[in-house]
């Protein structure tokens, strides 16, 4: 039995659902369990790429039981769509369980999101905009509404007439918009119940018992590390514990049942939306790498900001996340030039560090300190380790040192097979 958490170790998008993808045929359960359809994982699979924002990235692959924990908030008509689509790659249902726990993103979410970010003006945070952080801040204030819910109607209308006085103030008297009404609302969601029925479980009980019987389960994270409510760079963060310690209050696995916690790090960095990033490069090198790298957002088609590797907050991340190893992707997109930076350290108020501030958010203070290493013309073409270019096997070196934990998966373009394991490098 082996029990493995997939996490961000950067601002998310690091490729983690290449990393699940890799990973997955080694995996009896694959478990989702924080955030919501604000996620984008994307999976190439026969030359055609799945974008999952809610199914946990091994629905292509029946034979696996795939487990939406409570954790989640759960945006149900596109899961039915997202669903529904999984046909265009052969799997006509998947093996889905869904905790009936989970809370439920409801539209008022999605509209309140939408119009309190135009409302920030330019302190808008850079949400999705897909309602997750209303749906949070109603779960954290007894007032969510449960998937649950949806097989008691008349608590359920009850529940949604409450929350709706309360949103329909806002929606008329702060931001000049018009009431939603209750009855279509409670008629679309009652009308869903039949799709959704025969994939509730009891997870929690489902996870124990796969653990009693010596399964292999993998824990598949959003977002990433800098993005968690607590340990981000708040406010510009998402509205879950996207750290590795989510895992025991999102799904009921306790934290001493957790053998592996592997971190996903690009070869450079990059973030969507506001907030402090020391290593961003702005114009000519970050516009190279986002074209190189296809630098924009599975979930909104934005585009990201692109900067180098940053180690301080590398280590900062193996740290929160108690990591255990390392994954860093995208080599290729770096491929051709001619020098490549990583930060080491910081120059802040005066002093050196290689540590971040306490507070994340004074990361825009931080000068970022370099190391230079030569450029590669070329990304692996072997299995072995030993065989990949010079450059590369410098850089990963110089990584796994200062970060102090083994580099043990390498991924050099979105293919499965383009991916380079090596669980002898030590850090």
């Amino acid at each position: 039995m082996t029990t493995t958490v997939v996490v961000g170790a950067q601002w998310g998008d690091e490729g983690k659902g290449k990393v699940v993808d890799v990973l997955a045929p080694e995996m009896d359960f694959i478990v989702r369990y924080h955030g919501g359809s604000n996620a984008g994982h994307t999976v190439l699979r026969n030359g055609q790429e799945f974008k999952f924002h809610l199914l946990p990235s091994g629905c292509l692959r029946p034979e696996k039981i795939s487990v939406i924990a409570p954790g989640m908030v759960l945006d149900l008509p596109l899961l039915l769509e997202e669903i529904e689509a999984l046909e265009s790659f052969g799997v006509e249902k998947p093996n889905l369980r869904i905790s009936p726990k989970v809370h439920l993103v409801m539209p008022y979410h999605k509209r309140l999101d939408e119009l309190e970010e135009a409302r920030r003006g330019e302190r808008a945070v850079g949400t999705t905009k897909r309602g997750i952080g209303p749906a949070y801040a109603d779960r954290a204030a007894r007032t969510g509404i449960r998937l649950s819910d949806l097989f008691h109607p008349d608590e359920f209308r009850e529940k949604l007439a409450f929350n709706l006085a309360e949103k329909n103030v806002l929606f008329q008297h702060l931001y000049g918009e018009n009431p939603m009404p209750v009855e279509p609302m409670v008629e679309e969601y009652l009308r869903m119940r039949e799709a959704i029925e025969p994939y509730m479980a009891d997870t929690g009980h489902l996870l124990q018992q796969a653990l009693r019987e010596n399964k292999n389960i993998l824990f598949e994270g959003a977002q990433g590390t800098l993005l968690d409510l607590e340990y981000g760079t708040y406010p510009y963060v998402t509205s879950s514990h996207t750290i590795s310690a989510a895992v025991g209050l999102s799904t009921g696995v306790g934290l001493r049942q957790i053998d592996r916690i592997i971190g996903v790090s690009k070869a450079y960095a990059t973030r969507v939306g506001g907030g402090p990033f020391p290593t961003e490069l702005v114009g000519g090198l970050g516009d190279h790498i986002r074209s190189a790298g296809k630098e924009y957002g599975a979930t909104t088609g934005r585009p990201r900001r692109c900067g180098w590797l940053d180690l301080v907050l590398l280590r900062y991340a193996a740290r929160v996340n108690d990591l255990t190893s390392l994954a860093i992707t995208k080599l290729d997109v770096l491929r051709g030039l001619e020098k490549i930076q990583v930060a080491v350290a910081y120059r802040y108020q005066g002093r050196i560090t290689q540590d971040p501030p306490e507070d994340l958010g004074r990361l825009s203070e931080c000068e970022p300190i370099y190391e230079s290493f030569p450029g590669w013309s070329e990304v692996p073409k072997t299995e072995q380790w030993e065989e990949a270019p010079e450059p590369i096997q410098k850089y990963i070196d110089f990584v796994q040192r200062e970060v102090a934990i083994t580099v043990d998966i390498l991924s050099y373009s979105p293919a499965p097979a383009d991916t380079l394991r090596n669980s002898r490098l030590k850090a």
